[in-house]
């Protein structure tokens, strides 16, 4: 047996399988010709005797660092912790790290942190952010390495992947109407956001163009404060309430609970990321719209792959479906009114 206090070679693979170096060599990348139950075998015995490509050989055969760059400017990780599980779930089978670099917004920081990709000779870089409409301050155009842009701005030609802001929307309102409510208000985010004006124009599109729409601040604050304005004001006021982010919507039900509303038989409340520490914490907990940023970094990671293995990926943008995640802000059909 193979002692593990030493690195263990593809000799020792070769011994332990009773078959050549090369044919090992050819198992393991996936090369040569031999039947299925071969090439299995001599896997199963490579894992069995603890047996680690060396990473240096590995890269000069392939041509490739079989490494990753995931650069972002959002340090608080709300999106880019999400992505990047996702990222690392689709390309860890296929042999392929992944590492994080956080540039804030100093462009110069930036630049250190993708000419040390570069000098890495990364395969490719996926870039992050904090928002879909504001590109990295740094510019990734030109680089000798594949880019994919992934919830940021990208350069022109280049493949972009966002969630679907508008389709979103429509869930949420979607939901708010089977459980019968008929007075629907939106509260959201700043107008300067793409996102917040997509998801606004959805709904105003989806419920008509008179439809009340709110925008502030992507806070609890905000959402507190809208309510003081629907319910203070003359007019009808809303059973249903469509918010732009989940902490709108924690203000939006600690509000509506002041003034001894109940949620949702009074007014039911959707809100929107799914942010887990806001939404499962609120009550009660928030329905909300997942934007499914784990599946999108998987995508991410497999596009960018793609590219760095020379296979076509048509460029351009591509939004990816959210979903619905019902909880009991939202409750059931026969709840309502």
């Amino acid at each position: 047996m193979v002692g593990r206090s030493s690195r263990v070679t593809i000799h020792d693979v070769a011994k332990a399988a009773g078959v050549s170096v090369s044919t090992v060599s050819k198992a393991l990348n996936d090369t040569g010709r031999m039947t299925a139950e071969t090439r299995d075998k001599i896997k199963s015995i490579a894992t069995g005797v603890g047996f680690r490509p060396n990473a240096l050989a590995r890269s000069l055969l392939f041509n490739r660092s079989f490494t990753v760059g995931l650069l972002t400017n959002d340090t608080y990780g709300r999106f880019t912790l999400p992505l990047m599980s996702g990222i690392s779930e689709a390309l860890v089978d296929q042999g392929v790290s992944v590492f994080l670099c956080a540039i804030e917004d100093d462009p110069k920081l930036a630049k250190i942190h993708v000419d040390a990709m570069l000098d890495k000779q990364v395969d490719g870089i996926i870039a992050t952010g904090k928002r879909i409409d504001r590109s990295l301050p740094v510019d990734l155009a030109g680089l000798p390495v594949p880019v994919v842009y992934a919830y940021s701005q990208g350069t022109e030609g280049s493949v972009i992947l966002t969630a679907d802001d508008a389709q979103g929307a429509q869930l949420a309102i979607s939901r708010l109407r089977s459980t019968g409510r008929r007075r629907l208000v939106h509260i959201t985010g700043p107008e300067s956001f793409a996102s917040a004006l997509e998801r606004a124009n959805a709904f105003q599109r989806t419920v008509g163009p008179d439809a009340k729409v709110l925008f502030g601040e992507w806070t609890e604050a905000w959402g507190h404060q809208s309510i003081a304005a629907l319910f203070d004001a003359e007019g009808e006021r809303p059973d249903g309430i469509f918010c732009g982010n989940d902490q709108i919507a924690r203000g939006v039900v600690d509000a509506l609970r002041e003034r001894g509303l109940r949620v949702p038989e009074d007014v039911a409340v959707v809100g929107f990321d799914n942010w887990e520490i806001v939404a499962a914490q609120t009550r009660p907990a928030l329905t909300t719209i997942d934007m499914n940023l784990k599946e999108l970094g998987r995508i991410a990671g497999l596009t960018i792959l793609d590219l760095a293995e020379g296979r076509p990926v048509a460029p351009g943008l591509r939004k990816l479906p959210c979903s619905l995640v019902v909880r009991q802000s939202c409750g059931s059909s026969d709840q309502g009114n």
